[in-house]
């Protein structure tokens, strides 16, 4: 069990909102980006900052009772790790964070981020990736005794090498970190690194216009179409458009977003039974879901989606569409573990000392096949 500092303020979730309305818009300058960013990360620091300094405010510290509130128990790496950095007040040299806390970092993106839970997520290990996927019912055939085999494996296995991206995020800790114990430094940098990068990804995967802007390449871009050199992978042009108007056509849309995606870009047949999500704007997400609500005989209200497809909201996605994926074919990898260094430069706070945490990350679409962008136009019931 963890310390967890995921209660955050509303005033955090409101700058978190703005940012990603301002990453959203494709005529936002790199200024106003910039700014929005910013403004989050120092709501952040005041959301995590009230946290824990009210849960060390009523801890009793006690090791057997933080246990039993969910804290974690450091390893004997850890604990030197954390020590030395409430005794230096900082992180005063270039350390790459224990593996364990890094695979707890990433642990807490893909179980508290519901996106980010359900895509395949890699870790390779290195910053220049050699990454090796195979199209399932390819990795086994059938074939004679005596064979040559190797056709058929070069046919199945797909070899492709990734130029990952850096990922940096601000880590801000007070200057007073002598009053905190190791277990809540690392709770408190764990946190403000996992929600840093889990906005980042999240914004990513859904948008990122690929390795032109330095990014991963997003869930609604084309993979078929033209690069621009300047503004990287073009969006997708809708498929069609989603009424949910009554019942029947609630299953003849969902099915058609169920063919559509059950065809590979080869032309080969995929089962997708169980693996569509559907990713929709908070906004729209309830309208949506209050299509598949209904009372049962015991009087509770209880949400069946058509086909078992999972419905996920997304502040980074856009409202009035719906991008239909299947999960396990959108691939993202990361490597060269955690880096934290001192941040020397312009940004400075007078209570704070300001590092950046650096790691490498990359994503994309299997195929242009994966993904089906559908506008979102919900109509009164008809007969």
């Amino acid at each position: 069990m963890t310390i967890k500092l995921n209660q955050h303020t509303d005033a955090y979730e409101t700058a978190k909102l703005n940012y990603a309305n301002v990453v959203k818009n494709e005529v936002s300058t790199p200024e106003e980006v910039e700014k929005a960013w910013v403004a989050m990360q120092d709501s952040l620091v005041t959301s995590l900052t009230t946290q824990i300094t009210n849960q060390v405010a009523n801890a009793n510290f006690d090791n057997v009772v933080l246990a039993n509130r969910g804290a974690n128990v450091l390893t004997a790496e850890e604990s030197k790790f954390y020590n030395s950095v409430v005794q230096s007040e900082g992180f005063k040299d270039d350390l790459i964070l224990p593996e364990t806390i890094v695979e707890r970092i990433y642990e807490d993106l893909t179980t508290e981020h519901p996106l980010l839970s359900v895509i395949n997520f890699q870790n390779l290990g290195t910053i220049t990736l050699t990454a090796i996927t195979s199209e399932y019912e390819g990795a086994a055939v059938w074939g004679p005794i005596f064979g040559d085999i190797k056709g058929q494996l070069d046919a199945a296995f797909k070899q492709e090498s990734i130029a990952q991206s850096k990922l940096t995020a601000f880590v801000v800790l007070p200057k007073d970190l002598k009053k905190f114990g190791p277990k809540w430094i690392e709770a408190y940098v764990r946190a403000q690194i996992t929600e840093t990068y889990a906005v980042a990804l999240e914004s990513a995967v859904i948008n990122g216009a690929g390795p032109v802007k330095h990014q991963p390449i997003g869930l609604i871009r084309d993979l078929a179409a033209a690069v621009d050199p300047t503004n990287g992978h073009a969006k997708k042009v809708a498929a069609g458009v989603m009424t949910l108007a009554n019942d029947a056509k609630i299953i003849e849309e969902f099915a058609e977003i169920g063919e559509l995606l059950s065809i590979k870009q080869n032309g080969k047949p995929l089962n997708v039974d169980g693996k569509i999500v559907l990713l929709i704007n908070p906004s729209d997400s309830w309208k949506v879901r209050a299509k598949f609500t209904t009372r049962n005989a015991a009087g509770a209200y209880i949400t069946n989606v058509p086909f078992d497809f999972t419905i996920i909201p997304s502040v980074f996605a856009t409202a009035g569409e719906v991008v239909a994926f299947v999960k396990d074919r959108y691939d993202a990898y990361r490597g060269g573990g955690v880096e934290v260094t001192e941040y020397k430069e312009t940004l400075a706070l007078e209570d704070c000392n300001v590092h950046i945490a650096k790691t490498f990350a990359f994503g994309k679409p299997r195929d242009n096949k994966v993904v089906a962008i559908y506008t979102l136009n919900i109509t009164t019931d008809t007969p």
